[in-house]
């Protein structure tokens, strides 16, 4: 995987550029139709095949109180890119500077570092530019001046309804996880880097690696049976999501995975753990030792699923 952070640095060595547009938030059914379209693209016309998409929401930058809990970290968004075929990412630090930029300006700087621009593929109700005021109809326009070709593709429907990030956190947020993995098109999994807890776990006699989920929408509080791949091992998890009721209630949401069978530092890693069947709802115990008794039995049940 190659990621660049300005047209200017992308080696195209003459060959045009088929270029995919978006933020790709959990890179779902109707993001992977664009990118396909792009590497067929590129394939067709001898192009490089670029995928531009940015490093936050826009609306952290240019309104906070609307900006999404996200459904991918930065690292799993880019990772999962690179797994449908896009080795060359163009990675866009989208700060105040940029949003103030308007759709002309943004194109026609991408068409100046970039060279020769042969085509730009993107959703159907794309908007671009200082307050979105781009959208496909002005990149249509901008194409015919600049001389390259514009797909806005239509959203993927499933269930009868279009395919989207926004429906993906719902399904997330509501504990239908089969149902985000479905518009996926892959099972649901939360990642994130591995930082320092409080050691509880540990104490308890079940060690746990305690995720940083910052920004991102997470399912119903609970116990999970889950799957986590390190260093192409799986290693079956339980996985607790929740406050902790029973050691610190009231504090902020954590998420804590107790890998069977896993030995070594974890700290600093970046883990993926899909989420299977949830296992019971968080509970408040009365002492340590009932907690204890009952994470035994979580991680139990986990060892004996099938």
């Amino acid at each position: 995987m190659n990621i660049f952070h300005s047209a200017g640095e992308i080696p195209s060595n003459g060959r045009k550029v088929c270029l995919a547009i978006g933020f790709f938030d959990g890179v779902h059914l109707g993001h992977q139709q664009i990118l396909r379209q792009t590497i067929a693209d590129a394939r067709q016309h001898s192009g490089l095949p670029l995928v531009l998409t940015f490093d936050k929401h826009p609306n952290v930058v240019v309104a906070p109180d609307k900006a999404p809990p996200l459904i991918y970290s930065l690292p799993q968004k880019l990772r999962t890119i690179h797994s449908l075929g896009a080795d060359n990412i163009l990675l866009i630090s989208f700060d105040r500077k940029f949003s103030e930029q308007t759709g002309e300006q943004f194109i026609s700087g991408l068409a100046r570092g970039l060279g020769k621009i042969h085509s730009v593929c993107v959703g159907a109700n794309f908007v671009f530019g200082h307050k979105r005021s781009g959208n496909v109809g002005l990149l249509k326009k901008l194409g015919a001046e600049l001389n390259f070709q514009v797909h806005g593709l239509s959203a993927v429907s499933l269930d009868g309804q279009a395919v989207s990030s926004t429906r993906i956190r719902k399904a997330i947020a509501g504990g239908n996880l089969d149902a985000a993995g479905q518009m996926l098109g892959r099972p649901y999994a939360l990642s994130g880097k591995v930082v320092v807890g409080d050691q509880l776990g540990r104490k308890l006699g079940f060690p746990t690696a305690n995720l940083d989920v910052a920004g991102l929408v997470l399912p119903p509080n609970g116990v999970y049976a889950a799957i986590t791949k390190r260093n192409g091992k799986l290693y079956r998890t339980a996985l607790n999501i929740g406050v902790r009721p029973t050691v610190a209630a009231g504090e902020q949401r954590r998420v804590e995975a107790h890998l069977l069978n896993f030995e070594g530092d974890l700290y600093g890693a970046e883990l993926e753990i899909e989420i299977g069947e949830k296992l019971r709802d968080e509970m408040k115990f009365s002492a340590p030792e009932e907690l204890r008794a009952q994470i035994a039995r979580d991680v139990a049940a986990v060892k004996n699923r099938p």
